[in-house]
This record gives structure tokens, sequence and C-alpha cells, in this order.
């Protein structure tokens, strides 16, 4: 959730700042017209409140006087029954207030730049150059089709279209990547976790997915349980309404996961292969933080995943998201693409953002430092995708003959 006070201290950045983000000028009129309103209303509470005080004590002192007061107790009546209907319209403005405002996402970090789409993004670094070869890649699909590894014709029989069955040595190398990532997570400090694959709505609603993005979930028939589209949801909700103790902090944690999406804005898009799947494998990182260490706790998940991609031999770039291409909850992404030969560009395969306090204000997480209780500040990021990194290793390590080398670091999970 936004940080509302915001609107009060400094609207033109606030304004300008969620533009950018492409949130619609009505949204952000409806936002503070209702403000302006409850703001309104609440200092009309509170005089009805600081009069009902006044002509109570007033009673009682005339009364303790023996004197007449059965004209102040009909006023008090009379204040009293507008104090409720204040208080019943103060409640039904907080109510409107909220449910606009769980719509719009959260404001951008300074140093983002201001761009449209994802062609404004900006290249940070590149770490190790493309492959080459002396003959011309395939793609994954013609190499995993041939080497029996993806069955795409079964994965649609079993479920539809964006769903493959791996198998053979593929399967293999989909669960030793798995274990590959989680060793080396664990090796850099974050603690594994294991959580459900199903959430209900509040846990959704705490990382931002609810009520925004309900089209792209899918939900369980006359339950309130929902399949995970990512373990950020479960993970990051580990700690939904509760206070940290400042010591305790930063929280490091990595998680494997089946992840769900109905992907219902990319119809025609990635049709072929395993790039955009409606089931899929990842393993997360996330951390909980205070404010002042997040930077340095995403700079720390950023070199995670691409020391991971570095250790797999696999090129890719650093991608700063400009703020017409950020997620919802992001105040800041790096993405992370790797290098595909067989589709001749880079290709998302981690994407480690930092949300600030905007989930935390939502899941209600906060941290103790003294006897002050200040919200946390949560990251997330893929670290990595494992369906994208079979999909790199394919073609990066793709031989003439159509055979497929295996990494290093991965023969010995084989």
């Amino acid at each position: 959730m936004i940080n509302l006070k915001l609107i009060e201290t400094n609207f033109d950045e606030f304004n300008a700042k969620l533009k950018a983000k492409k949130v619609d000028e009505g949204v952000l009129k409806l936002l503070l017209d209702t403000h302006n309103k409850l703001k309104q209303k609440r200092q009309e509470l509170e005089n009805l409140q600081a009069i009902q005080n006044a002509k109570s004590k007033e009673v009682g002192n005339l009364a303790r006087n023996g004197e007449d007061v059965s004209s102040l107790k009909t006023e008090l009546e009379k204040n009293k029954k507008s104090m409720q209907n204040a208080a019943n319209l103060v409640n039904e403005l907080e109510a409107k207030l909220d449910l606009v405002a769980s719509r719009v996402p959260n404001i951008i970090d300074d140093d983002v730049p201001f761009g449209a789409d994802e062609d404004e993004n900006v290249c940070i670094k590149t770490v190790l150059e493309p492959t080459k070869f002396n003959f011309k890649p395939k793609e994954h699909f013609e190499l995993g089709e041939s080497l029996g590894w993806l069955d795409f014709a079964t994965g649609a029989k079993l479920a539809g279209s964006r769903f493959t069955v791996l198998r053979g040595v593929g399967a293999r190398l989909s669960r030793a990547l798995v274990n590959f990532m989680i060793d080396f997570n664990t090796s850099r400090g974050f603690e594994l976790v294991n959580v459900p694959f199903l959430v209900n709505s509040n846990t959704l609603y705490g990382t931002g997915q609810l009520p925004k993005f309900e089209e792209d979930l899918y939900k369980m028939r006359d339950e309130d349980l929902y399949l995970i589209p990512t373990s950020e949801v479960p993970v990051t909700n580990i700690y939904n309404n509760e206070i940290i103790p400042v010591e305790n902090l930063p929280i490091k944690m990595t998680c494997y996961s089946a992840c769900f999406r109905q992907e219902a804005g990319s119809a025609g898009r990635d049709t072929r292969g395993m790039i955009r799947q409606h089931q899929f494998e990842k393993v997360e990182l996330v951390s909980i933080t205070t404010p002042e260490q997040s930077p340095k706790v995403l700079d720390d998940m950023i070199s995670c995943a691409s020391d991971m991609l570095s250790a797999l031999g696999l090129p890719h770039r650093h991608m700063m998201l400009c703020s017409g291409d950020l997620g919802f909850s992001a105040a800041k992404t790096i993405d992370l693409e790797v290098w595909l030969p067989g589709q001749g560009k880079y290709r998302e395969i981690s994407s480690i953002s930092n949300t600030r306090d905007f989930q935390a204000r939502r899941a209600k997480i906060r941290f103790k430092d003294g006897k002050k209780n200040s919200l946390v500040n949560t990251l997330n990021g893929s670290s990595l995708a494992v369906g994208r990194t079979l999909v790199a290793i394919m073609e990066n390590y793709q031989n003439e003959d159509g055979t497929i080398s295996i990494p290093e670091v991965l023969k010995k999970y084989m």
C-alpha cells in the first residue's frame, strides 16, 4: 500500500511518480478527493466529540449544583446522533480510500529512470560474452523435442496449451538445477524454507496480487484459497502482522516452489517452448530488512543471482527497469536477462525488486527498534526461474550434432 501521508507532504512528487507508472489520472484524482474528504469529515467528527465532552462536563457541574440540565441533555443527545452519523461517514470513506489505494502501485525510487515501456530500460552491465557457434544454433524446443527431453504434446493432452512434460535427462537436469540453486543461495546466507503452494486472499493482498491481479490467479472453487503465482507471496507473509526485533534483521530466505499463472495478458506471446508457461518452477530469494539496510540487501540479492548465472557459464546482462515497466509493488527492479543464442536475444531470467515498505504496510510487517515500531522493507527476486535456466543451458551448451553438454557445476547433481 502506498504511503498516503505523501499526499499531504509531497503531493507533486507523489503524483509525478505514479503517473510515470502509468496510473490513470482519474484514479489519482479519486484518491486525492477521497483523502481530502476523509480528512474534512474526521475534523468534523473531532469537533463534535469536543462539543460532547465539553457539554458532558457542563452537565455534571450543573447537576452537582442542583440546576436544571434537561435542555443540555437534549443537546447532548442530538450531538450524539450527529457524532454517530459522522463516525459512520468516516468509516465509509476510510473503506473507500483503502479500496482505491489498494489498486494504486508503489511509487518509484529516485534513481529509477522515467520511461514508457521495456524499450526504455537501461543496461547497467553485461556479464560474459554471448556464446558463439560455428553452426546455426537451434532454439530449445527443437533441441528438447529431438532429444526427448521436452514433451509438449503430452503436456497439452494432460492440461492444455502452455504446459510441458519433462522426461529423462531433461527432468533430471531440471531437478539438478533446483538443488544447485538452493545450495548456492544457502551458501550466501539465505535460509531455506518450504511453504504451501496454496494461500488465502489475505496473504495475496499482503504482497499486492489482490485485488489488482485476480484475473492472473488460479482460485480454488468454493474456498478462499489460490495457487501461488510465486513463492514470494507465502515467504514474505511468514511475517504477516508480526513485529520483528531489529537485531534479527535482515532476514534472508530462499524457497523452491511451483508457480501458477493464467498469463491473462500474454495471448499470442511465446506460444512455442517453455518461455511462458501456466505452471513453472522457480527458486526465490526474499529478504526482510530495515529501510537503511535495503539498498545493500538489494545489491546482495542481485549479486547472488548474477554470480549463479556466471557459475553456470551463462552470458547475461543487468537491466534497470524504467518507470513504465516496473511491477505493481516494486519501487526499483533490476532484471537479469540471459543470452539465448537460438533466439539471438537476451530474455529475462530473474527480476529482483525492492518494494520498500509497500508490501509491509499491506501485510503489517514491522520491526521494533527500542520502543518504536516501524515498517520493514521487503525485497524479492528470482534466483532463478528453473525452466528458463534449463532453456538457457540447452541453447548455450548445444553441440552441432544436437547433443547438449552439462555445465561443470551441475555434473555432481546429475
